[in-house]
């Protein structure tokens, strides 16, 4: 008997699975395609991390909003800030950025062993995450993160910059 259960309940979990895979839709040829530019900047994160005090700063920005937090761990303080922005200064943020330039970049090795401050950049694509870490010693290509970090300066309260 227990065979027959267990043959009657693969049976029955075989048309479950079976109906379950021929109902999903896998053509949606009825709704129109809109593919994303792969070049489209969709998210721009800045952070300075490190030093003996453990102080932090991080940036965050989207097309539509802004958030900073900053602090140090030492003396646990936390300080954050939040703001909507408009599409005009977003064009302006990713203006500075060229993204078929991003993956010649290069990041230097992390100088938080040595109670120095890594800079980091995220910069998000549909396509890809690019990430560096004090790339400022790329003089070469940095320049378009200097440009950024202004950019970014005019918008932040002073107390964030």
């Amino acid at each position: 008997m227990p065979t027959t259960k267990n043959i009657h309940l693969k049976i029955l979990f075989s048309i479950f699975l079976l109906s379950a895979f021929f109902s999903c839709d896998h053509k949606k040829s009825d709704q129109p395609t809109t593919s994303k530019n792969p070049h489209e900047i969709t998210f721009i994160g800045m952070s300075n991390i490190g030093g003996s005090n453990g102080y932090y700063r991080i940036i965050k920005v989207t097309k539509d909003s802004i958030t900073a937090e900053k602090g140090t761990t030492s003396n646990k303080v936390h300080k954050t800030w939040a703001s909507g922005i408009n599409p005009d200064t977003w064009k302006q943020l990713t203006s500075s950025i060229k993204v078929k330039d991003l993956d010649y970049i290069k990041s230097s090795p992390s100088q938080q062993s040595v109670d120095r401050m890594d800079e980091a950049f995220q910069i998000r694509t549909p396509k890809k995450a690019h990430i560096y870490v004090n790339s400022f010693v790329d003089t070469i290509h940095y320049k378009q993160f200097q440009q950024l970090k202004e950019q970014l300066d005019k918008i932040l309260p002073k107390e964030y910059k």
